[in-house]
């Protein structure tokens, strides 16, 4: 799908835009990234590489199953995206984070599941719901702002998400010790 023209700032002769950066909707812009930031720091304590860990100790779960529950993972969380832009055309812009509390819920429940096939079936559950949340997100930062300012919005709300992401794993780590499943716990907060 190619996006229309009209999704740019307008040019100038020289070829740059107008405004690059944030002008009437800064105090917006600003309070959506720090949004997205703690979003994104909590996302942090579930990376695949805490998921991997956590099947190997508590199910003993094997590379190759391992490998196709990741697998699996990929391809919903591909499907959930691809959904998503097709319930916003039929349901209209949702505000981002309606499907968080379900996928949530699922990922807290991930920490309590008492076999391997509950666990994967919460994980496969929630990675339908997980990315169901960016399109609606990027749209609706798009909404809020000047077309002149789209481009820096996107800058500052994405970088937000990736500047704290690190630092998720870091406090996995150090919290599994107290119970395994607690970055699942967390990360859902």
């Amino acid at each position: 799908m190619a996006l229309s023209p009209s999704v740019e700032a307008s040019r100038t002769r020289g070829g740059h835009t107008r405004r690059t950066r944030l002008g009437p909707s800064r105090p917006t812009v600003v309070r959506l990234a720090a949004l997205f930031a703690t979003d994104a720091f909590g996302g942090g304590f579930v990376v695949q590489a805490f998921i991997a860990y956590w099947f190997s100790v508590k199910f003993h779960t094997s590379l190759g199953s391992l490998g196709l529950i990741f697998f699996a993972i990929g391809v919903l969380q591909t499907v959930s995206f691809l959904a998503a832009t097709r319930w916003r055309r039929g349901s209209g812009c949702c505000p981002p984070g309606v499907h968080h509390l379900p996928s949530n819920l699922l990922l807290a429940a991930i920490a309590f599941a008492p076999s391997l096939r509950v666990a994967v079936v919460l994980l496969l559950a929630r990675s339908v719901l997980s990315q169901m949340d960016v399109p609606t997100r990027q749209a609706y930062v798009m909404a809020l702002v000047e077309p002149a300012e789209r481009t820096a919005a996107a800058g500052y709300t994405n970088t937000a998400r990736y500047v704290v992401r690190p630092f998720g794993p870091v406090l996995a780590g150090a919290g599994q010790g107290l119970f395994l499943g607690l970055p699942f716990l967390v990360a859902e907060a």
